[in-house]
């Protein structure tokens, strides 16, 4: 084997959470304020379990931990603890605000990277900058509160703390000699020009199993100490492990069980709580930890003076074999993993010149491998309560995600964000998966397998949305990254696509497609809608909760996405048809169920319903109203680009293939003229023989891309607006007998409190809905080749193909994260330490959007989930040959 394949052979073992992958970075960085801990009698997650309060509480559902990793069900936990001798609590956790501190919803407020990690977590590397004064926490708190929604966010940098260069750079590496063989790195390096003290805590625990009320968890597990630097690590069902600790000042132990006595003035159950090594650092409390070196929480203590502008290196090492020297062959085989890192990424990144893109793309990649997490959630026993626990209020019952006792997800799962966002998103997941394929193609797989498992989806066909509400509905996208990854797929692995995988998902798709098609086709006339559909303050009115007006919605995105679903599911049958031609029946069906879509979008028929404006030239929302009348909502939002998604190119080789299907259409063709005038000239076909299916065709395509590549309108220097900005001048007012609504142009955070006002879909630039949008593009062009011409802002001025814009679009989103000719990075804004100093602009943030007039990073700025998308986007671009 040579050493470029030492990572790729590490992958094609296929074993999903085991082997290598048995180990990873799989803890959250936030698990107080989640739906999961919240066991409150009002719901109100983020004050059951507050930062304060969370080291003293033992956790239920899972456990926290900066730079941390763990086993693949989370029994044996390890993460990393700081303490600059000013702060007057460990730097156990990553601070942020809660929902209701921020000015736009919740916010993490320290400064940390995912710098490297390869996808077997063989080798992985995050940065964490660590101020050396005492951390702003009430500062944080108190300055955030002073401003309103009008104002942005108040971060880190405004206070201050790092203006003097006071602060560690604090770099965690994990190395794995082998399978369950772990070499832990942690590098303090001071950047100021005074040495510095810091006591630094690598921290080693168990979920706590036992408190539970579980017989078959009543045994707890064991840390016991031997000297000053070996901890032995026992666990029943994970097994015997040694952690070493080079050098180490001393260890000490508590036990991972709640502080009663601080939280709630009652009596404890252990004298070595939680919070136990906390108060013996900070306090000076040598009674709350045990002497005799047991419990269920261990840390190794090194307390440091750290020159100025110089580091030091502390070296661990975990492991369930017994060295004779661990630290022996520690630098040979750390340096092995990087090498073979490095080898892994320079054969996926072999056609990508400039460095910075692909310190771009491989931080993008170490983001969405840093952000797996072990999530935990039996929703029927967290209602129901735990039998040594308090009984759960009686409304808990009838409140959050009752209809949900199904759901028991215990898997590892790719997060947003595992700080803001630390619980599945299932849209978000869905476009996860394209850059994880290109990574670990079985992984990608797997993330759709399990949220369309029947755990998962609701027996009624519905996919679960997020925690806070299982219940509200996402865009349908599952199929569309269900066809993307198979196509990734297909091309790692030689040309060979996993049709088993295909049709398995099809079939759960296929549960997913009936609930939508009844339960959110109100008229039965193929018009949707579908509510919140992840984009959540884009319309007039709150479309997760009734109408103020009473009546109901139809939605040009809920009909959008079901025809490009349809088309998705027809791409899908067709594939699986070649090798069992029984799919062909599906095929037919969906392709039928496509045209009723369109037709019902086109009116025809001579029906009056109608969600194309011809005045406008653009697709709005229609209120339903109770009387029986009916009005077109006309805000120009992404809700009117969404009909684009709905695009599909057969070739006449794949048609050959599946001889049934082929003539069905053809006979529909024949027999329905009114449905087969919907399909772009079937009989003239395009490029390559190819037949296009499209919800838009010649003029109005014509006029969705005018409007979309208009710089006046949705086109911004940084990619495809969520609201055009025509609405600056023009806001949009709606009245009803309640008041008045207005739509503004709003390019970056929330001005209002929809949905917590922590996102903002009313101007600002979204990455999965630009990738969806060169997606189509990329089908457009197959379909019309290079003569079809479009309007696209160059300095030129001159009209380009479609592919050619497409390639526009990516640059602009590239642009972000690339330093113009002045040295300014568009996403960091006004921030001069992220712009101008190496120590900062040498990291990269992906923040979760990104606003539509400058560029700066808006919301969670580490949703590498979505924002990773970012590392295809370069792909593409340096692969010219590739399809979006």
């Amino acid at each position: 084997m040579t050493e470029i394949d030492a990572e790729r052979a590490r992958l094609l073992e296929r074993k999903d959470n085991k082997g290598w992958k048995k180990w990873g970075p799989y803890l959250t960085e936030r698990q107080w304020g989640t739906v999961r801990e919240d066991y409150s009698a009002n719901g109100d997650a983020w004050n059951s379990i507050t930062h304060d309060m969370a080291r003293s509480k033992a956790y239920r559902w899972g456990e926290e931990g900066i730079g941390g990793i763990s086993d693949n069900k989370q029994h044996i936990c390890f993460a990393l603890a700081f303490w600059n001798h000013n702060d007057k609590i460990l730097k156990e956790r990553f601070f942020g605000l809660t929902g209701n501190e921020s000015n736009h919803g919740e916010d993490v407020k320290e400064i940390y990277y995912y710098q490297d990690a390869t996808p077997t977590h063989s080798y992985q590397k995050m940065l964490y900058k660590y101020p050396q004064a005492a951390f702003p926490y009430e500062k944080l708190v108190k300055e955030s509160k002073k401003r309103n929604r009008q104002q942005p966010e108040y971060e880190l940098l405004e206070t201050g703390i790092f203006d003097k260069d006071a602060y560690f750079d604090i770099s965690i590496e994990y190395a794995k000699a082998d399978e369950q063989d772990i070499l832990i790195q942690i590098t303090i390096e001071n950047q100021s020009d005074v040495a510095a003290p810091i006591t630094v805590l690598p921290t080693i625990w168990f979920r706590n199993t036992w408190c539970w009320g579980y017989d078959n968890y009543k045994h707890k597990p064991s840390l016991v100490g031997n000297g000053k630097s070996v901890i032995e690590v026992n666990h029943r069902l994970v097994g015997h492990f040694t952690l070493y600790a080079e050098n180490a000042d001393e260890l000490l132990f508590c036990e991972n069980e709640t502080n009663f006595q601080r939280l709630y003035q009652s009596e404890n159950l252990t004298k070595y709580t939680k919070d136990g090594i906390n108060d013996y650092i900070i306090n000076a409390q040598k009674d709350t930890v045990n002497p005799n070196k047991i419990g269920t929480k261990a840390a190794a203590k090194y307390e440091q003076i750290i020159p100025a502008k110089g580091k030091k290196v502390i070296r661990l090492r975990f492991t369930n074999q017994s060295p004779k020297e661990p630290f022996e062959d520690f630098d040979a085989i750390y340096a092995q993993r990087l090498k073979e890192a490095d080898l892994f990424y320079n054969s996926l990144q072999k056609n990508i010149k400039e460095e910075h893109l692909k310190s771009v793309q491989r931080q993008a990649y170490a983001g969405m491998l840093w952000t797996k997490q072990w999530y935990y959630f039996n929703v029927y026993e967290w209602i129901k309560g735990d039998p040594s626990m308090p009984k759960p209020d009686a409304n808990r019952s009838k409140g959050r995600n009752n209809t949900w006792k199904h759901l028991y997800a215990s898997n590892i799962l790719s997060m947003p964000d595992k700080w803001e966002y630390p619980w599945f998103a299932a849209w978000d997941l869905a476009f996860h998966t394209l850059p994880l394929a290109r990574l670990d193609p079985d992984f990608a797989k797997r993330q759709l397998s399990v949220i369309l498992r029947e755990y998962y989806m609701h027996p009624n066909g519905q996919i679960p949305a997020y925690e806070w509400s299982f219940s509200d509905v996402n865009p349908p996208v599952h199929a569309w990254a269900t066809w993307k990854v198979y196509e990734i797929d297909k091309e790692m692995n030689g040309g060979k696509g996993d049709r088993f995988f295909l049709e398995r998902i099809f079939h759960k798709l296929l549960l997913n497609f009936t609930w939508w098609v009844n339960l959110k086709d109100e008229g039965g006339n193929n018009i949707f809608g579908g509510g919140f559909l992840g984009m959540d303050n884009i319309g007039v009115f709150d479309r997760s909760a009734a109408l103020p007006t009473g009546g109901h919605l139809e939605q040009a995105d809920g009909t959008g996405w079901m025809a490009m679903y349809s088309l998705n599911m027809l791409r899908i049958a067709c594939e699986i048809a070649i090798e069992n031609p029984v799919y062909q029946d599906m095929a037919s069906k969906f392709f039928e169920h496509f045209l009723h879509i369109a037709g019902a979008m086109q009116a025809i028929g001579g029906d009056k319903l109608n969600l194309w404006d011809e005045d406008d030239q653009f697709y709005y929302d229609m209120l339903h109203k109770e009387n029986g009348e009916a009005e077109l909502l006309k805000v120009r939002s992404m809700v009117g680009l969404i009909p684009l998604f709905a695009v599909e190119v057969l070739t006449p080789e794949l048609l050959d293939q599946l001889p049934d299907f082929k003539r069905r259409v053809e006979w529909v063709i024949s027999n329905r003229p009114d449905l087969a005038a919907l399909v772009s000239s079937w009989y003239n076909p395009g490029k390559g023989e190819s037949k296009l299916l499209s919800i838009l065709r010649g003029h109005r395509m014509k006029m969705i891309m005018k409007r979309m590549f208009d710089e006046s309108e949705f086109l911004s220097d940084f990619g495809v607006r969520s609201l055009s900005k025509f609405h600056k001048e023009h806001p949009y007012r709606f009245t009803y007998d309640g008041g008045t609504v207005q739509v503004d142009y709003t390019p970056a955070e929330a001005t209002g409190d929809m949905f917590g006002g922590n996102s903002n879909w009313r101007g600002p630039i979204w990455f999965p809905m630009n990738y969806l949008i060169l997606d189509s593009l990329e089908k457009f062009c197959n379909y019309y080749g290079n003569d079809y011409k479009v309007e696209f802002p160059t300095h030129s001025g001159v009209m380009m193909n479609i592919k050619d814009a497409a390639d526009g679009v990516a640059n602009r989103l590239l642009s972000l994260f690339v330093p113009n000719k002045e040295q300014f990075i568009p996403m960091y804004g006004p921030y001069e330490k992220f712009q101008k100093d190496p120590n900062f602009n040498s990291n990269h943030l992906f923040f979760e959007y990104f606003d539509g007039d400058t560029g700066k990073g808006l919301g969670a700025n580490h949703q590498t989930g979505w924002t990773g998308l970012i590392a295809e986007i370069i792909h593409h671009l340096n692969n010219d040959s590739e399809q979006i």
